[in-house]
């Protein structure tokens, strides 16, 4: 027999009057959480805390689901420091009985066992207090015959299928997404990300984003990578980490893109004095032009008009051979219009638009315009010529145009962005990277240590030494990828391409889907550059290891894409999936409720279906937000005849659930 603490003692095994349940099972499904999260994530699909028999089990399991969730570390003792925290490490048995869940685990590897028998005996449990119960209603006369036995069928259908099956996330929400891979970044980046999240109490992706912005930021259209012959990526990012307000969004920003615009400040200083010096010289000249030409304008015979047009025309030339040097800058305001901007983009080729606000996209929606202008945001990311002719008058053309965006809008923002005319079919909000971190707000800390000094002269010196480095670059350059590199490049795809199929995670996503391996390749460059800097050999063939991490980072920014595009609502799944759902929780003619449906069964639930085609992305969705559960048969061996999947429809979708909504 397990210690007794907290009042609880196990009955014993051999106790035939005792609730079916299995200690052991329960330690050791906790113990697999506690040593490994892909643990975590298993059981957290099978076991929920009111599964389990023993109430500090129940304790324990909540504290490490809320630390997972929380992208905190995961383990005896920081568990135990949580609990000890909320004054309920001595009620679960104290840091002791933390360890011994983590001895009386077999294999982390065997979880997903350990829960079903948690799961199974708790159902066991439930069906007998359900039939107590109904035996001590029909006994002592409290409901009529007909209500005890529809509250049983009731009460029995959701013990066999909803208590292992966890109430659906609504759509428009969203389940915990995953935190930041801060891991992934080379040192000196993710000490920074680690002690700006800390000080600010902000989750970790603000200031990773960021990070990632400010990367972007240095090498944007000055170093490219070359994936294979023929297919060749910039290294702009555009980046967008949505927070509510009051997020403390100004402190990381400022925190994170510093370096950025000292550099920037730097640079203009030390450029003045040529541009004064070309100024001056480019007056002289057009001033001696002038005075030429007073003088040939002067009336008399004795003047020799032809020698001092022609002095003034050497003149004039010359000063227009004199370049006068742009004002350097590497970024622009968060506010500007797309007219500003390619003017701009022409004249300095590689911009960041940075903001800690989401004005950028407020004008990139149509803020000034009825129809937004979205051409310079398109080519720009891709680095495709540039050139805007227009009635009243004409822009500039742009060579491999590179813009990086860094901006953290409050949520609504996005929602702004997505009803812009054009701005999901032509491709701009699959352009982006998106970042949904939780808010932490009522949760934060008030007394806090700073940035470690040592961490912030770090990141600054070593971000401002990789700016300086690629700004100075004549022209831009292309590093490969090494053949290791290049097939797990491949992999990606090929990865990719399955998570496009109809019933996949991406299938309603395509567009952005389509992005997203060009996109893997990029962070992987700005990875290898950051891990370079100060040496000679960023140059060199981009290696495997850059290109995993970088994979680390696009799957963190896929997860949250879907909740992203579900919660704007640009996703035409969403509104299909809506249909669907008011369809399900209608009873069928026959009074009766749902209980599975086929793809086919699906398209009768509005006249807008026409195919099984048309509602698969709804029929992801509904699965991946928990309220549909594919099962496929075996397949039947007959050419021609593929199996069938069925949907299981989640009891809360049926009226008198005592799961309803």
């Amino acid at each position: 027999m397990s210690t007794a603490f907290d009042g609880f003692t196990p009955p014993s095994p051999d106790d035939p009057a005792a609730p079916p349940h299995d200690i052991e099972a329960e330690m050791a499904t906790l113990g697999a959480m506690l040593l490994s999260r892909d643990a975590i994530e298993a059981a957290h699909r099978i076991v929920t805390p009111q599964d389990y028999y023993r109430p500090a089990h129940a304790t324990i399991h909540t504290a490490v689901l809320a630390m997972f969730d929380a992208g905190l570390p995961v383990d005896p003792i920081t568990v135990g420091a949580r609990l000890r925290d909320e004054g309920g490490l001595q009620r679960v048995g104290g840091a002791a009985y933390l360890h011994s869940l983590v001895q009386a685990t077999p294999t982390a590897a065997n979880c997903t066992y350990y829960a079903e028998i948690v799961v199974a005996l708790a159902e066991k449990r439930r069906l007998i207090e359900t039939g107590t119960r109904l035996i001590s209603q029909s006994r002592q006369g409290l409901s009529g015959n007909d209500e005890i036995a529809a509250r049983a069928t009731a009460d029995l259908a959701v013990i066999g299928t909803a208590d292992r099956w966890p109430e659906p996330v609504p759509l428009g929400s969203h389940a915990a997404l995953p935190p930041f891979p801060v891991a992934a970044f080379t040192p000196w980046v993710a000490e920074q990300v680690a002690a700006v999240a800390e000080f600010t109490q902000t989750p970790p992706d603000l200031a990773a984003t960021m990070a990632l912005a400010a990367l972007s930021t240095a090498a944007g259209g000055r170093v490219h990578v070359e994936v294979r012959p023929g297919w060749r990526e910039q290294s702009n990012l555009y980046l967008v980490c949505a927070m509510p307000p009051a997020s403390r969004k100004s402190d990381v920003f400022a925190a994170m893109t510093e370096p950025i615009y000292e550099v920037e400040r730097l640079l203009q200083e030390e450029a003045r004095p040529r541009i004064i010096e070309a100024e001056t010289a480019k007056d002289a000249a057009l001033a001696e032009a002038e005075g030429l030409m007073a003088k040939a304008r002067k009336p008399g015979d004795g003047v020799d008009r032809a020698a001092l047009v022609a002095e003034a025309s050497a003149a004039r030339l010359l000063a227009e051979e004199i370049d006068v040097p742009a004002r350097p800058r590497l970024t622009v305001s968060g506010d500007i219009t797309p007219e500003p901007l390619t003017h701009q983009l022409a004249i300095h080729r590689c911009l960041a638009a940075l903001s800690p606000e989401g004005d950028l996209f407020d004008i990139i929606a149509g803020r000034y315009s009825a129809k937004p202008n979205l051409g310079v945001f398109l080519q720009a990311h891709k680095g495709e010529r540039l050139q805007t002719d227009r009635i009243t008058r004409e822009q500039p053309s742009v060579d491999k145009p590179a813009l990086t965006i860094g901006v953290t809008p409050q949520p609504t923002v996005l929602q702004d962005l997505a009803g812009a005319h054009g701005a999901r079919d032509r491709g701009l909000l699959a352009r982006f990277l998106y970042a949904l971190p939780a808010s932490n707000l009522g949760y934060r800390r008030t007394r806090t240590a700073p940035v470690p000094e040592p961490v912030a002269r770090r990141y600054q010196a070593t971000l401002t030494r990789l700016v300086r480095t690629l700004y100075a670059l004549p022209e831009p350059v292309t590093v490969p990828l090494t053949p290791q590199a290049d097939r797990a490049v491949e992999a990606l795809q090929d990865d990719l391409e399955v998570s496009l199929r109809p019933e996949q995670p991406l299938s309603h996503l395509l567009d952005w889907a389509g992005k997203l391996v060009g996109h893997t390749a990029r962070v992987a460059l700005l990875l290898h550059l950051a891990d370079r800097v100060g040496s000679d050999e960023w140059g060199r063939p981009v290696e495997q290891e850059a290109v995993d991490r970088a994979a680390e980072i696009t799957a963190y920014y896929t997860q949250h894409a879907l909740a992203v595009f579900d919660l704007i609502g640009s996703d035409p799944a969403t509104e299909a999936a809506q249909t669907i759902l008011e369809w399900l929780r209608r009873p069928k003619t026959d009074g009766t409720w749902r209980t599975a449906i086929k793809r086919r069964d699906a398209v009768a639930a509005s006249r807008r279906f026409r195919t099984v085609a048309q509602v698969e992305p709804a029929l992801a969705l509904l699965e991946s937000h928990g309220y549909l559960r594919a099962e496929t048969p075996p397949r039947t061996g007959r050419a021609g005849h593929p199996a069938t999947t069925t949907y299981r429809v989640h009891p809360s979708l049926r009226e008198g659930s005592t799961h309803a909504r």
